[in-house]
C-alpha cells in the first residue's frame, strides 16, 4: 500500500509575474522541505525524488532539486516529460518504485515558463513555440484551434466557458487553496461576465478569459510505504493512457473510465480551457459540485510540467473523507487520473 503522508506546492503566478527569477529546480526546493517537514520525514530518508518538467532545457532538473533541497547525494532524481499529465504520472511512478522497494518517494512537477529557453530547428535556426506531439501534422492541432473546435462541437459558446472561468474565480476567492508554501495564487481575481466579454480573443469562443495563462511553479507530494505524519491517505490507483492526439482535452475520459472511480467525494480536474473541463464533466458524467470546489487552473494559470503535481496537493488537502480523484489532459492525446482515498 502506498501513503501519500504530505503535500506542498508554491504558488501559482503567470509567465512573467513574481517567480519569474526562479529556475526549476530552484522553485522546488520550498515546497520538497517544507512536505518533508510536514511528514516528519528527515531528507536522508529519501529513496528517490520524481520531478516532471516540460519547458526546460534538458539535463536533469529532478538531480539539481534534489541537491539544492538538501537530500542526500546518493539520490539521483528521475526527471519526466509527459507535458501537462507528468506532474501526475510523477506520482504513479512513485508509486511503482514503493511496490518494488523503495520506502520514502518524493514526486511532483516544477515548470517556469518565464525562464523557458529559446528553442530553434537546425539547420536554419528557425525558432519554435512548441515541439510537434504527433508525427502526422494532420493531427497535430493548435492546441487553442483543438479547443475551439471541440467548443463548437459541444455548443460551448464564449458565454458558456466565460461564465465556467468567472465561476472558477468566484471559487477560488471563496476557498483559498491549502498547502501553499508561501503567498498566495496571484492570477485570482474577482472575475464578471462583463471583464470576460471584454477579453482577447484567441481562436472562434476560446478567449483570454477562458484559458488558463501560462505559469510557472511547483508541486511535491511525499508517497511512503506505510502511513506517516499526520495526515496519511491511501493511493488507491493511477493510470496515463493514450487517445486521439486530434482531441487532446477529451483524453482523461478514457483514464476516468479505466479506474472506474464510483461516487466522489472530490475531483480535481485540469483547466487549462474552459471547454475542456466542460466536455470532461459532461462526458464522463461527472457531478459539477463536487469538480474544482476551490477553483482551477482557469483561476490561477497552467505550470504545464507541474500541474498534476498542483492539482494533487489540492486534492489531498482538500479530501476530508471519502475517495477522490484528479484528471488531467496533455497535448498529444494523453490522459492521467488518479484516485485516493482519505
Amino acid at each position: 500500500m502506498t501513503w501519500i503522508v504530505a503535500a506542498r506546492r508554491m504558488p501559482v503566478a503567470p509567465s512573467g509575474g513574481g517567480l519569474r527569477h526562479l529556475l526549476p529546480h530552484e522553485l522546488a526546493v520550498a515546497p520538497i522541505r517544507a512536505a518533508l517537514a510536514d511528514a516528519g520525514i528527515a531528507p536522508q530518508e529519501v529513496d528517490e525524488l520524481i520531478l516532471s518538467n516540460a519547458l526546460g532545457g534538458g539535463g536533469n532538473p529532478a538531480r539539481m532539486a534534489a541537491l539544492a533541497a538538501g537530500l542526500p547525494e546518493r539520490v539521483g532524481g528521475l526527471s519526466i516529460d509527459r507535458q501537462c499529465v507528468g506532474g501526475l504520472d510523477a506520482l504513479i511512478l512513485g508509486d511503482a518504485l514503493l511496490r518494488v522497494g523503495a520506502k520514502i518517494v518524493v514526486a511532483g512537477g516544477a515548470e517556469s515558463h518565464s525562464r523557458r529557453p529559446h528553442r530553434l530547428t537546425r539547420p536554419g535556426g528557425v525558432e519554435y513555440d512548441r515541439p510537434a506531439f504527433s508525427p502526422f501534422p494532420d493531427r497535430d492541432p493548435d492546441l487553442h484551434d483543438a479547443a475551439a473546435r471541440l467548443a463548437e462541437r459541444l455548443g460551448y459558446t464564449r458565454q458558456h466557458m466565460d461564465a465556467y472561468a468567472v465561476e472558477s474565480h468566484r471559487r477560488a476567492l471563496a476557498q483559498p487553496p491549502r498547502g501553499l508554501v508561501e503567498g498566495a495564487d496571484s492570477f485570482t481575481r474577482a472575475l464578471t461576465m462583463g471583464l470576460a466579454a471584454r477579453a482577447k480573443g484567441i481562436a472562434g469562443a476560446i478567449s483570454a478569459a477562458n484559458t488558463a495563462p501560462s505559469a510557472d511553479g511547483a508541486a511535491f507530494v511525499v508517497l511512503a510505504d506505510r502511513p506517516l505524519g499526520p495526515r496519511p491517505v491511501k493511493f488507491v490507483a493511477g493510470v496515463t493512457l493514450g487517445a486521439a492526439p486530434e482531441d487532446p482535452a477529451l483524453a482523461p475520459l478514457a483514464a476516468i473510465a479505466a479506474l472506474s472511480p464510483g461516487r466522489l467525494a472530490r475531483i480535481e480536474l485540469m483547466e487549462a480551457y474552459a471547454a475542456q473541463a466542460m466536455a470532461t464533466i459532461d462526458l464522463a458524467g461527472l457531478d459539477p459540485l463536487v469538480v474544482n470546489p476551490g477553483g482551477g487552473a482557469l483561476a490561477r494559470g497552467h505550470p504545464i510540467g507541474a500541474s498534476g503535481a498542483v492539482l494533487a496537493v489540492s486534492l489531498y488537502h482538500g479530501l476530508s473523507e471519502g475517495r477522490g480523484m484528479a484528471a488531467i489532459a496533455a497535448a498529444g492525446g494523453l490522459g492521467t487520473a488518479l484516485l485516493l482515498q482519505a
